[in-house]
């Protein structure tokens, strides 16, 4: 059997290309368990999410070069259709263009400023902060036109709790893990 490094601009992927594909599923199976404990959390705005299945997207910020990454990214926004029940919806697509966005700017933004100048925290309040704009502005043209100022603010707070809880999650996760310590990319 043949072991392939995979390689990034950045650096050498310390997993092999098998290896890989099993913290993919895992990190893929993980968004979708997260995502079903957010839907079961009552919300004040309906389509409004904690945004727990973005945890291991930002776990995944270190261990994948972009075209992985962005495999993990549709699984996610697919898997979380799939459990909400809005795969065939507007909300789909808020959802998609919300994940890709914020997903691809913390994604280039780690690769330009690195971990020791930007912490998961920045990364976590900047992805809620792009998810949840990408989101009202398609809703605003959409859906609600002018009235979603009304729920604007409701949604840059709470994206700016979650964005910074969960990013103080995962700083704290990765600085004790050993298992992510072995997948990260030197």
């Amino acid at each position: 059997m043949m072991v392939r490094k995979l390689t990034t601009p950045s650096g050498e992927c310390s997993l092999s290309s098998g290896e890989v594909r099993k913290t993919l599923a895992l990190l893929g199976a993980f968004a979708m368990f997260l995502s079903t404990i957010d839907f079961m959390i009552p919300k004040p705005i309906p389509t409004m999410r904690i945004g727990f299945a973005n945890v291991p997207l930002m776990l995944a910020l270190d261990m994948f070069p972009f075209r992985i990454f962005l495999v993990l990214v549709a699984l996610k926004v697919a898997g979380q259709a799939l459990v909400t029940g809005t795969l065939f919806s507007p909300i789909f697509l808020f959802s998609l263009a919300g994940t890709t966005l914020a997903a691809s700017a913390m994604y280039g933004l780690r690769r330009l400023c690195g971990s020791k100048h930007l912490s998961f925290v920045g990364l976590g309040t900047l992805g809620a902060m792009i998810s949840n704009s990408a989101q009202l502005l398609m809703a605003s043209l959409w859906l609600m036109g002018g009235a979603v100022r009304f729920i604007a603010p409701v949604y840059f707070a709470s994206g700016l709790i979650s964005g910074v809880t969960l990013g103080a999650f995962c700083e704290a996760f990765t600085r004790r893990s050993r298992w992510y310590a072995e997948r990260r990319i030197r």
